[in-house]
């Protein structure tokens, strides 16, 4: 029961996140197949444990046979490779315009018509694709994009440009299909985004056994720079929940004083004018500049003296602050004690 209300309370904290990123600055991303990638990834997660599929069903409260359907529906797509069905078939309707279900099952027949039938069902009912007519030879469309949501997109290039920039730095020596694999799609635009950041020296290319490999030595977001910031917070969210599902693999029900995986949380109540206010307002400011330091210091070492790959030690350190002024709710937060402080 506990374990159930600690899942709800992460699931809605994560929908929050979601929501935020999805209209940030006028975006209006698309959110429909949201529900499946979440069945998708975390069925893959829950496998990954150890976890036997009838098992896993049942976690979902569904039949074995159910599952195992859904799961091959959407799971990559034997005709588009890269790509899960759905996205496949989102992909050739975004390319073809208006086509014929028979068009559709044909370009698919690989991935079988009962699997191909689902995602057009799926598509219609989230709202995603309209459909007219009937049988066969019925057609699908995109639901037309709201104009001024058009005006109002950023750069699709440079935000997958930053996700890109963050997972070649780390994962260095990665191939530009082990980039598409790591994306879970192959756009024309990961070409672009590679152009860009090895234009800009984020990135560099190399050549590994008649490959082009990619690195990069560094993954810096200066404070107020937009370049880079969708890999900021995609770096930032990871690390936040690798520490969370660290901590609960090596101590999940208590914390020492010696611990190098865990977090801590605190909540300082203060006014205008308090003593202390321009003290705790200044925290990030304060522990960024302490923690480049060490960063630098760190960097400057290796440098020096390379850090033997057979001893090689990752250490992840995240920070973050928010101010919620008074009558103010920070949205999907329930009420926490004042002055709350958890490790």
């Amino acid at each position: 029961m506990l374990s159930r209300l600690m899942i709800d309370g992460i699931v809605q904290q994560t929908t929050v996140l979601i929501a935020a990123l999805s209209t940030a600055a006028g975006i209006r991303a698309p959110l429909a197949n949201v529900a499946d990638q979440v069945f998708v990834e975390l069925a893959r997660a829950i496998e990954a444990q150890g976890v036997g599929r009838k098992v896993a069903a049942d976690m979902f409260g569904m039949a074995l046979r159910t599952y195992q359907k859904k799961v091959l529906r959407l799971a990559e797509s034997n005709t588009a490779s890269h790509r899960t069905l759905w996205e496949a078939v989102l992909e050739y309707l975004v390319d073809h315009g208006t086509v014929s279900r028979k068009s559709i099952l044909q370009r698919f027949r690989l991935d079988g018509e009962e699997n191909v039938a689902a995602v057009l069902n799926d598509l219609v009912e989230s709202g995603a694709v309209m459909r007219s007519g009937r049988g066969n030879q019925c057609t699908y469309r995109l639901v037309p994009e709201d104009a001024a949501s058009r005006g109002a997109m950023l750069d699709d290039v440079e935000m997958l440009a930053g996700l890109m920039w963050v997972m070649i730095y780390r994962r260095p020596g990665g191939s530009r299909s082990d980039i598409s694999a790591w994306l879970g799609t192959d756009s024309d635009a990961i070409d672009e985004a590679l152009r860009r950041l090895v234009a800009d020296g984020r990135v560099v290319v190399e050549k590994l056994d008649g490959r082009s490999v990619y690195r990069a030595a560094q993954f810096v977001v200066p404070v107020g720079s937009t370049a880079g910031w969708s890999g900021a917070v995609f770096d930032h969210f990871q690390a936040v929940c690798n520490a969370i599902a660290a901590k609960l693999h090596a101590s999940p029900f208590s914390s020492h004083a010696a611990d190098t995986v865990g977090g801590a949380t605190l909540g300082f109540d203060v006014y205008p004018g308090h003593p202390h206010e321009q003290e705790v307002l200044a925290l990030l400011r304060t522990v960024r500049a302490d923690v480049n330091a060490v960063w630098n210091r760190v960097a400057e070492y290796n440098r020096v003296n390379p850090v033997p790959e057979e001893k090689h030690q990752k250490v992840y350190f995240y920070m973050g602050q928010y101010v919620q002024d008074a009558g103010e709710r920070v949205p999907g937060t329930p009420g926490l004690p004042r002055g709350s402080h958890d490790e």
